[in-house]
């Protein structure tokens, strides 16, 4: 006759549980990467093409506004000029051949003509984008102080009464001749201002700009001037 054995439930294997498990597990991070993915492109269209990318600023100054402020003054044209000075002398009341003095001074002396480019700021030089061409505005030009050449002036002419004469001889009474040149300066400052250096200097700047300009690659330069003060026009 048969005989019944004992039998007891069997416990399931774990090792298949787990394997269940992590089948699980891969599914669902395949779902959630299915999902974040169309979700960053979306954010990605909201960032910059490199988000971590640098820019660069140049806020160096233009090479041209150097070479500017380096020129600091540019005498751009030099006039020189003679005039006659005539000056006389008269004692009230006594013969100009007992009193008197009377000469003729010839002056000859020169002024420049100059552009000053010391303290120009950057809104005085405009660039093209592409720093091709440039447009430079400038103060209009002076005329400096005049300088007489003593080798080139001599007086002409000069009668001195009998008492100045008599005061030669003395040493009491030598000849001065501060006078002759102060007249002949401001005649010949007259004589500069009434002249074309002004005109000259600004043809003559425009020109060393032109060329300094095209060493540092621009190729166009529109060069303009103020208009000169009341005082000096």
């Amino acid at each position: 006759m048969p005989t019944l054995l004992q039998t007891r439930p069997i416990s399931p294997d774990p090792a298949p549980r787990r394997s269940r498990r992590g089948r699980a597990t891969l599914v669902a991070a395949g779902i959630g990467l299915a999902l974040l993915v169309p979700a960053g492109f979306q954010v990605a269209d909201w960032l910059p093409d490199r988000p971590l990318g640098q820019d660069v600023v140049d806020t160096s100054t233009p090479p041209l506004l150097l070479a500017l402020e380096d020129l600091s003054e540019y005498h751009a044209a030099t006039g020189t000029f003679q005039v006659v000075v005539e000056r006389e002398v008269d004692t009230r009341y006594v013969p100009s051949v007992i009193s008197g003095e009377s000469a003729s001074f010839l002056a000859t002396g020169s002024a420049d003509a100059y552009v000053d480019l010391n303290g120009l700021d950057a809104g005085r030089v405009t660039l093209s984008p592409d720093g091709t061409s440039a447009t430079i505005a400038l103060p209009a030009p002076r005329v400096g102080e005049v300088r007489i050449d003593p080798a080139e002036s001599r007086v002409l002419d000069r009668d001195r009464g009998l008492v100045e004469r008599v005061g030669d001889a003395l040493g009491d009474n030598p000849v001065d001749d501060s006078e002759l040149y102060a007249l002949a300066e401001d005649r010949l400052a007259a004589a500069a201002a009434q002249s074309d250096l002004r005109q000259r200097a600004e043809a003559n700047t425009r020109d060393m700009l032109t060329g300094l300009a095209r060493s540092l690659g621009v190729q166009q330069v529109e060069v303009t001037f103020d208009e000169p003060a009341d005082d000096e026009s």
